[in-house]
């Protein structure tokens, strides 16, 4: 019954973080049987059994608790497998966005010679939107994960693609992701492609692009400060933030919100 096969996957976190904090008694005990199964289950008929396997998969991850070998050689395979271009389509709409998700949690080297070259055919998909439309959406983790070189080199050419892109809503994901894609450039690229192209997104057809973009322009400004006298920063999550100098945390006064702070770096960084 599926139920029973959800149930399971529910299950299949805490029992795995026992097993870890018991690790003398049960040395080979996850990687043995529950990884296994979590494995099988990304590929399971069920749609309500799939998604609980990927919500274990990703608990697994953030909680570090599966091994990088198992990683390679059992989770990446499927997700390429699930994602190949003759694919299933409700499959490989999944499999792009788990493989999206995960990125931030593995290694740089682990994300860029195995998951990397399958994003970038994701983000050329001509069959389904919904797979553009993930890559976009997710296109500043990607860079983040895999670093500056990787970025210019495979990435912004990808870029451009989706920021032309016939649907209108891929713009308006590149425009929200913008400066999160630029924070992981040189100031050079930024300087010759990323302006230019940030200018298309903002004088786009679509309303809604340019709304986006104008409401991305100040982070993106920001990312042509330089962090050490503007005190700008990036957090894991993707959000534009501020380091306050000494002399503002001694201070008395009262202090602005983070968003008129970063609306008056940027605007002295412009």
């Amino acid at each position: 019954e599926p139920t029973i096969r959800t149930e399971l996957m529910e299950q299949i976190p805490p029992i795995a973080i026992f097993l870890q904090e018991s690790r003398p008694k049960f040395p080979t005990s996850f990687f043995e049987y529950l990884m296994p199964i979590v494995v099988r289950y990304l590929t399971d008929v069920n749609n309500q059994v799939r998604k609980a396997g990927q919500e274990a998969l990703l608990i697994l991850l953030e909680q570090d608790l599966v091994a990088q070998s198992d990683i390679e050689n059992k989770v990446c395979p499927i997700l390429l497998d699930l994602s190949a271009p003759d694919s299933d389509d409700e499959y490989k709409v999944e499999a792009v966005n788990i493989i999206c998700k995960m990125a931030s949690m593995l290694s740089r080297t682990t994300v860029e010679h195995m998951l990397l070259p399958r994003f970038c055919e994701l983000c050329s998909d001509g069959k389904l939107f919904q797979v553009r439309k993930i890559c976009a959406a997710n296109f500043g983790d990607i860079c983040n994960a895999v670093g500056q070189e990787a970025t210019e080199r495979l990435l912004i050419p990808k870029f451009f693609e989706l920021c032309s892109d016939s649907v209108w809503g891929m713009r308006k994901a590149c425009a929200e992701c913008f400066m999160a894609v630029s924070y992981t450039t040189s100031p050079e690229v930024r300087r010759s492609k990323l302006s230019p192209l940030f200018i298309s997104l903002i004088s786009d057809t679509c309303r809604w692009v340019r709304q986006a973009a104008f409401q991305s322009l100040g982070p993106f400004i920001s990312t042509f400060a330089n962090p050490s006298s503007a005190g700008l920063y990036v957090r894991e999550d993707g959000t534009l933030s501020i380091r306050p100098s000494a002399q503002d945390v001694n201070s008395n006064s009262c202090q602005p919100s983070n968003s008129i702070s970063v609306m008056s770096s940027s605007a002295n960084a412009a």
